[in-house]
């Protein structure tokens, strides 16, 4: 993609009321527009990222053995009296009345419907365990949206929901997400704690939040350092190798603010792995067992013929909350620094001078070949000076940056940046093309 074609609206300062850092960079950097309080257009860069964490967020609920399907965004408000939530979800409720007078509802969130949707079509324990998932935008009239898409009215979610016929089934569905979600976020190249939760208005009583440790992070946190060490489980699901993970991670100490006990805390780290950082939710579990099926009348046959309410869970991640939490535990004064796993593209070409038609020449050659190897290429091919181009490259976050100009050209070498350490080399435009596709 040559950046002269590319849209790309790059703001030499944030606006004064971007008060976070991920929120300045994503404004600073063109990926995002705010249309409303907490309401934004994603623009061509935004959307790259959005659409790689949305993949690698599918690939691995689709390992774990969930089945995709889509629901609309608007639900109708008697499904939500069914289970009871309807009056009691509170103001954050969108509620909208259409030309029929029959009254609907943003979803903030899906048990209703995925319940309804369960219950037409399974009635036999045969059928289970099921798990069903989306990737849906949601909406949520918070009081104070802020911190850009950390915390939005608007934002792109999967949630899963687990079906079983018991809750010792069910609880290995909940080991299963819980191992998928510690996969999921190493795949971003994020260290992300399970840390016991409240479950809050979707109900139950066995929750995790998945909290990423970043400096500017919204809550404090604190944990044993060997969580934040230990590396992803890997893909063994059985039921024997999820409790396994399950027990080895929450045998460990690790609690929000508003849970942290100090003394048990204590008493259950030792001294040199007792860890207090800043952190930043990105993904919460939930086992709630009959609160949906009960009073929803979600039913199957069990062995023994008797009909027997379903045990269910969910299990969401924020998607586009993802983008500022992977900005806020990794960047540097100069901008982004994505993981190569969702960069928006991986690697960057600079033309130091675009009118030198042998420096443009051998842009277009590297290009060419990048790509023929399969590499996402942004070829800067604009007529900025120098400075202004390595300051956009270094903005956006791209994880290699390879310039050419006229002096390297004579020379018979190439510049290579790598940007999340800064280390430049000069090397043959060979050598830096093996080195990107090894």
């Amino acid at each position: 993609m040559r950046l002269s074609r590319f849209f790309l609206p790059t703001l030499k300062e944030a606006p004064s009321d971007a008060q976070i850092v991920s929120h300045q960079l994503m404004l600073r950097a063109g990926m995002i527009k705010q249309e409303a309080a907490g309401i934004y257009a994603w623009l061509p860069l935004g959307l790259k990222v959005l659409r790689k964490i949305e993949q690698i967020v599918r690939e691995e609920q689709m390992r774990a053995g969930a089945v995709e399907l889509l629901m609309p965004t608007l639900q109708l408000a008697d499904l939500w009296r069914e289970s009871g939530r309807y009056d009691a979800y509170g103001p954050e409720m969108l509620r909208i009345t259409d030309r029929h007078e029959r009254e609907l509802l943003y979803g903030p969130t899906n048990e209703e419907m995925i319940t309804d949707i369960f219950r037409a079509y399974v009635k036999s324990y045969k059928s289970l365990p099921l798990n069903l998932f989306h990737i849906q935008w949601k909406f949520r009239d918070e009081r104070r949206p802020r911190f850009g898409v950390m915390r939005g009215r608007e934002f792109l979610m999967k949630d899963a929901y687990s079906f079983d016929v018991d809750e010792a089934a069910a609880r290995v569905a909940y080991n299963r997400m819980f191992v998928a979600y510690l996969n999921t976020f190493a795949r971003m190249g994020l260290k992300a704690v399970p840390m016991r939760a409240d479950t809050g208005p979707i109900g139950g009583d066995l929750s995790h939040e998945f909290i990423v440790l970043a400096e500017t992070g919204e809550s404090e946190v604190f944990c044993d350092r060997k969580l934040v060490e230990m590396p992803a489980p890997g893909d063994d699901f059985s039921p024997e190798a999820v409790q396994a993970v399950f027990d080895e991670r929450t045998a460990l100490y690790a609690a929000t603010e508003e849970m942290h006990d100090p003394a048990q805390f204590e008493a259950k780290t030792a001294e040199g792995d007792r860890l207090s950082a800043r952190g930043i939710e990105v993904g919460h579990i939930f086992y709630f067992g009959t609160k949906y099926s009960a009073p929803m009348k979600a039913k199957v046959a069990g062995p023994d013929g008797q009909d027997a309410e379903v045990h269910m869970g969910s299990y969401g991640v924020g998607v586009s909350r993802l983008l500022g939490a992977i900005i806020e535990a990794s960047h540097d004064a100069g901008g982004i620094i994505w993981p190569d796993a969702v960069a928006p593209f991986d690697v960057v070409v600079i033309n130091l001078r675009a009118n030198d038609e042998a420096v443009s020449a051998a842009c277009e050659d590297a290009v060419a070949q990048l790509e023929k190897l399969g590499k996402d290429v942004l070829y800067d091919d604009t007529d900025e000076r120098p400075g202004g181009k390595f300051a956009t490259a270094d903005l956006i976050g791209v994880p290699w940056q390879l310039t050419i100009g006229p002096k390297g050209l004579a020379d018979g070498v190439v510049e290579l940046k790598r940007r999340a350490t800064g280390e430049k080399v000069s090397v043959p435009l060979a050598e830096a093309i093996e080195r990107l596709t090894a």
